[in-house]
């Protein structure tokens, strides 16, 4: 044989490898992301006029529920944050939501803490409250299991984040300014709240700086390396009501705007106790700017304000 044969004996073969080996995460992905879905929650918004059309990368917004499950129940999202992307302006906005936030819980006509809605309804009845409260309407929900979430941080290799102060938490000292953070440390790092001079606020900035690191390094190529171990990981950690498609269409187009994060915070709430409860309630001239930010984003407002 001569080695131009060869050559193109090797080269074939090397490409069919690499068919069957892209096949295979094709197939392995499609399995796992077809198990976190969960067909039962909503699929589009009766805030929405029209269907969000993906393909044509328009804005969307994603809930992320970070639920701690406890003995005996399902649990409560002690993290509520809220991710709005727009593609064209390549750009995100990220809030998080106070887990002892008093609104109403939509399903049981009455208002208590925000977290409580996933305990009541799960995760239909926490995003049916979330889009009530902020008035805009929630396209996808995440909901993503705390406890065992350190399993995800590892399989993307860890994360990043900027530290804004120096702290320790069960063993583990974490310096001011940029960290990396395994799944043990992460766990430690977002969870710490008694020492941090802004309380459960400072603990929200971090679940949030964590949380988005996830994203981001899920969407990197280098992840793919241990993509069977980030499979994994998923199908016991996440549930959500994305399609597979629906997925491979916002890794696609909605990526990059993951490059201008802007973090948008409720602060000027105060606390009260009622029936001895202690509840955070929210101030209306804050949330009706926060809904407005997240309209104008999101590309539902005309530009005078109403």
């Amino acid at each position: 044989m001569s080695k131009k044969k060869i050559w193109i004996t090797i080269i074939s073969c090397l490409l069919l490898a690499g068919i069957v080996y892209a096949t295979s995460i094709y197939q392995n992905v499609s399995t796992t992301l077809e198990t976190i879905h969960e067909p039962k929650i909503r699929k589009v918004s009766e805030l929405r006029e029209t269907k969000v059309e993906l393909v044509e990368k328009e804005p969307i917004s994603i809930l992320l529920l970070g639920v701690d499950e406890r003995d005996g129940d399902i649990g409560r999202s002690d993290t509520i944050i809220v991710i709005t992307t727009n593609p064209s302006l390549a750009s995100v906005k990220v809030l998080s939501i106070p887990r002892d936030t008093y609104t109403e819980i939509i399903g049981l006509d009455k208002k208590d803490k925000l977290n409580h809605a996933y305990a009541f309804g799960g995760i239909d009845m926490a995003l049916h409250s979330v889009e009530n409260l902020l008035d805009i309407p929630i396209d996808y929900v995440v909901q993503v299991n705390m406890d065992s979430f350190l399993k995800i941080v590892d399989s993307v290799g860890g994360v990043t984040v900027e530290n804004p102060s120096a702290f320790t938490e069960n063993g583990y000292q974490f310096a001011a300014g940029p960290i990396h953070l395994d799944g043990d440390s992460a766990l430690s790092y977002v969870r710490m709240r008694k020492n941090d001079p802004l309380g459960d606020f400072g603990r929200q900035e971090r679940q949030k700086q964590v949380l988005l690191g996830i994203l981001k390094e899920g969407a990197s190529f280098n992840s793919l390396l241990n993509y069977k171990e980030l499979l994994a990981s998923l199908s016991d950690n996440i549930r959500t009501n994305m399609t597979f498609g629906q997925m491979m269409d916002i890794q696609k187009g909605y990526k990059t705007s993951l490059t201008n994060v802007e973090s948008i915070t409720l602060t000027n709430g105060s606390g009260q106790r009622m029936d001895g409860i202690w509840y955070y309630v929210p101030n209306d001239e804050e949330m009706s700017d926060v809904t407005w930010t997240l309209k104008e984003h999101l590309e539902l407002l005309n530009n005078q304000r109403e």
